[in-house]
């Protein structure tokens, strides 16, 4: 059985991070049992210290399966978090679990396993090999573990596939695009079958045109095989389209966590607000908030049907193609009904919280 596979008989969370610090600087080590320093702002610590906090007192877990998304803009920190999950930067203090196993009192060997095989990292920079084949490159990983060439050539073959590289298995690097790189990237995480990927900003180089259809590609791959995904990322579309829950940080902190319809609907803070501001709503609330008890004739309907997990905007054009409402289905059980009037509701109500975000700019991100 795959690493891949036992995970889904695990329970608990994949990552559970507690009161985790990440500090740059002298004496490091004193600032995050400090009351006094740890209450500085980022300017103020770095004035009185000489340090900063990268990482500040941040704690989450990361649920088998989901695509857990960390978001915020340049140097709020969330490169520096995900390269501490698996200690490619060594966290200041706080509690780093995975699986239930200390990952801060990992030694150097078992460090190494989970790094080569129940954490792959995809990054911007996707350091292929030049000389080597796309198979070649995809098989590295399984190189290292050991693999007989036979078997990983094979396996590097299946992941080839897997992303859409087709027919491109012997080509080099510089013969390919760079989305085509990206997928080779993605490939070479794949083939050693980890229990969880993570996504360094991997797709802000791309072209905006490739940038989606990678995008596309992550939600196809963890739709067909539900693969935990911790996914890091300045863009807020990026984000909202990709991720089941968001970790917005802003200064080292988590400054809202929850799921892309509470961040958009329910922002924590002045900041927040203003960050989502221009989100269209109906893009990001689900039916779930739209729909109508079902009555006795609904329940007899025969008509067209969605899911709760259904966006208002693609409920909105499925009232508008079939002229009737909706029946919101979890799969032979009913759990409501969205019509015209329900759709003009929620959009309206969506439409009055933005007005009042729009008025809410305290704090501008910068």
């Amino acid at each position: 059985m795959s690493e891949t596979a036992e995970a889904t008989t695990k329970t608990g969370p994949v990552f559970s991070v507690r009161n985790l610090w990440k500090v740059f600087g002298p004496r490091a080590d004193k600032v995050p049992g400090n009351t006094d320093l740890a209450g500085l702002s980022a300017g103020e610590l770095r004035a009185r210290t000489g340090c900063t906090a990268a990482v500040r007192d941040v704690s989450f877990d990361v649920q088998q399966g989901e695509v857990f998304v960390v978001m915020g803009l340049s140097g709020s920190g969330k490169s520096t978090l995900v390269r501490c999950l698996t200690r490619l930067i060594e966290p200041t203090a706080g509690e780093l679990v995975m699986d239930g196993e200390d990952v801060r009192a990992m030694d150097r060997t078992r460090l190494r396993e989970l790094r080569r095989h129940r954490a792959s990292m995809v990054f911007q920079h996707f350091g292929l090999l030049p000389h080597r084949s796309v198979i070649d490159n995809v098989a590295y990983g399984l190189e290292i573990q050991g693999m007989g060439k036979a078997e990983r050539r094979a396996k590097a073959a299946e992941m080839v596939s897997k992303v859409g590289l087709d027919g491109l298995g012997e080509r080099r690097p510089g013969q390919l695009s760079g989305g085509q790189q990206q997928r080779v990237g993605l490939a070479r995480a794949l083939a050693v079958d980890p229990e969880v990927l993570l996504f360094d900003e991997p797709f802000s180089a791309l072209d905006p045109l490739i940038r989606r259809d990678m995008q596309e590609e992550v939600v196809r791959l963890h739709r067909e095989e539900g693969r935990t995904m911790v996914f890091i990322t300045h863009d807020l579309s990026e984000a909202l389209r990709l991720g089941d829950r968001i970790a917005l940080m802003r200064d080292g902190e988590i400054v809202q966590l929850g799921t892309p319809e509470e961040i958009v609907t329910r922002p924590a803070d002045a900041y927040v607000r203003d960050f989502v501001r221009d989100v269209p709503r109906e893009q990001v609330v689900t039916v779930r908030s739209a729909m109508r008890p079902a009555d006795g004739a609904d329940s007899a309907g025969s008509g067209a049907a969605v899911g709760p997990d259904t966006l208002v905007s693609d409920a909105i054009e499925a009232v508008a193609r079939t002229g009737e409402p909706v029946r919101v289905m979890d799969g032979t059980k009913l759990l409501g009904v969205v019509g015209h009037e329900e759709l003009l509701s929620v959009v309206a109500r969506l439409d009055d919280a933005g007005e009042g975000r729009n008025d809410a700019r305290e704090v501008a991100p910068a």
